[in-house]
C-alpha cells in the first residue's frame, strides 16, 4: 500500500472538492497504520439504461481507490431509483417501476466491470435495508432534519419560490441516500458536484447515528463533445459506452484540445507522472494535440471493445478521412421506389441516417451530405430509382439499392 501522502495525491486527481481533505489524510494514515482498507461508496440510481463516458467519471475514481487497496462499494439505488433523484429538476419526476429500475440496473452491472476489478468490487442494492425499514424507523429518520434545512437546497428553494409542486417523497430522497452511508458505514463517498446536498446529508446522518463522518469527494460533471454543456444523450454531445468502436473513436477525435486534457485527467488510466509529462509536452509543442487525441481515443475504445477493435477503428478512420476511403461495412438499405423520384431527406430518414427529415434537411443545407462524389446542398433534391452511396456528416454512410 502506498503512503497516505502519495495516496492523497492520486485521489485528488481531477477532483473538484474534498470535504474535508485533512480528515481524509487522517483516515488514510489510520488505514495505512492498521493495514485496514477504507470503505469507498458511490451510488448510482439506474434511471436510464444508456450509459455514456460521462457516467464513468465516478467509476474511474472508484478504480483509483480500488488500486490503492481500498474496499469499493458500488451501490445501485434500486429503491431510491423508484423515487427519482430530484437534483436539478424543476418539476416532480415520474417514479419508475421496480421492473424499469432493475432492467436499467443490469446495464450498469454489465458495464462497470470493464473498469473495476469484479473480484474486488462489492455490488449492493439499497433495497436490502430500505425495503425493510419500518414506518417508525422512517419517521425517526425524517425527524432528524427540518423542512427549512431541505429548502436550503437550491432546486427545492427555486421550486418553492415559483410555486412549483414539491412531492413529500422528494424530501425523503436525500434522507434515504444519506442513510445509505449509515447502513454501509462508509468512510468515503464519491459524487458529482450536483450531488453536494445529498453527499453532505450522509455526513450529517452518520453523526446523528453516532458514526464517524464520511469524507465527501466531489467530481466535476463532464462536458460533452461540444465542450460547453454537461454530457447528455438528449443534447447529442455524448460518447456512448455501447456505441460502435468507429463511432466512439471518431467522436473522441472531435473534442477540442482544451477538453482533451480534462478527458485525460478524468478518464485515462495513464499515471500522474505520465499526465504531467503530456501536459508539459502539449505546452512546449513537443507533443502534437492530434497525436494525444488519437492515443486517448484508442485507449477508450480498447477499454470497451478490446485492442483489435481499437486498432481497426483507427485504421478505418485514417482511411476515410485522410485517404478519402469508404468503410468496409457500409450498411445497405433496400428502398421501395413507389414514385418515379424519392425526396433525398426521406431516403436518409428511412435508411436510418437521421432521425427525421428535418435533421436531414439541416445537414444538406450545411453541405454535410454527399451522394456519390457530389456534395448536395439542395434539400429539395429527389433521386430516381437506382443505386447510391450517401454520406452524411463525417462518419455516416449508407448504400441505397432498389428493393427487388
Amino acid at each position: 500500500m502506498l503512503t497516505p501522502d502519495k495516496q492523497l495525491e492520486i485521489i485528488k486527481r481531477g477532483t473538484t472538492e474534498i470535504l474535508l481533505e485533512k480528515d481524509l489524510l487522517e483516515k488514510l494514515a489510520k488505514s495505512y497504520k492498521e493495514n485496514r482498507p477504507l470503505k469507498i461508496k458511490a451510488g448510482f440510481d439506474p434511471t436510464a439504461p444508456d450509459i455514456h463516458i460521462g457516467h464513468t467519471v465516478l467509476i474511474e475514481k472508484l478504480r483509483q481507490f480500488q488500486e490503492l487497496g481500498h474496499e469499493v462499494i458500488f451501490l445501485i439505488g434500486d429503491f431510491t431509483g423508484m423515487i427519482g433523484d430530484p437534483t436539478g429538476k424543476s418539476e416532480t419526476r415520474k417514479p419508475l417501476t421496480k421492473n424499469d429500475v432493475l432492467a436499467n440496473a443490469e446495464t450498469y452491472k454489465e458495464q462497470v466491470f470493464k473498469i473495476l476489478d469484479p473480484e474486488k468490487t462489492r455490488i449492493v442494492f439499497n433495497s436490502s435495508w430500505l425495503e425493510t425499514m419500518s414506518v417508525t424507523e422512517l419517521i425517526r429518520l425524517q425527524a432528524k432534519l427540518t423542512v427549512a434545512r431541505m429548502l436550503e437546497r437550491e432546486d427545492f428553494k427555486q421550486r418553492f419560490q415559483t410555486q412549483n409542486p414539491i412531492g413529500i417523497h422528494e424530501f425523503i430522497y436525500p434522507l434515504l441516500q444519506g442513510y445509505d452511508s449509515v447502513a454501509l458505514e462508509a468512510d468515503v463517498e464519491l459524487g458529482g458536484t450536483d450531488q453536494r446536498f445529498n453527499l453532505l446529508m450522509g455526513r450529517e446522518l452518520q453523526k446523528e447515528y453516532g458514526q464517524p463522518q464520511q469524507i465527501v469527494v466531489m467530481m466535476p460533471l463532464l462536458e460533452g463533445l461540444d465542450g460547453v454543456k454537461k454530457m447528455s444523450k438528449s443534447l447529442n454531445n455524448y460518447v456512448g459506452i455501447s456505441e460502435h468502436p468507429k463511432e466512439q473513436y471518431g467522436k473522441l477525435l472531435s473534442i477540442t484540445d482544451e477538453l482533451m486534457i480534462k478527458y485525460y485527467e478524468l478518464l485515462s488510466h495513464i499515471s500522474l507522472d505520465e499526465l504531467n509529462t503530456l501536459k508539459q509536452g502539449l505546452a512546449n509543442g513537443s507533443v502534437h494535440p492530434k497525436k494525444a487525441k488519437e492515443a486517448f481515443a484508442v485507449e477508450i475504445v480498447e477499454r470497451y471493445w478490446g485492442k483489435d477493435a481499437a486498432v481497426q477503428a483507427k485504421e478505418e478512420f485514417d482511411n476515410i478521412f485522410r485517404n478519402g476511403g469508404i468503410p468496409d461495412d457500409v450498411p445497405v438499405y433496400e428502398l421501395q421506389w413507389d414514385e418515379a423520384e424519392v425526396w433525398l431527406p426521406k431516403i436518409m430518414k428511412l435508411a436510418g441516417m437521421t432521425t427525421s427529415t428535418g435533421e436531414a434537411m439541416r445537414l444538406i443545407k450545411q453541405g454535410a451530405v454527399s451522394v456519390g462524389d457530389a456534395k448536395i446542398q439542395n434539400p429539395d433534391l429527389k433521386l430516381p430509382a437506382g443505386e447510391y452511396l450517401i454520406k452524411a456528416g463525417k462518419r455516416k454512410f449508407s448504400k441505397i439499392i432498389p428493393k427487388a
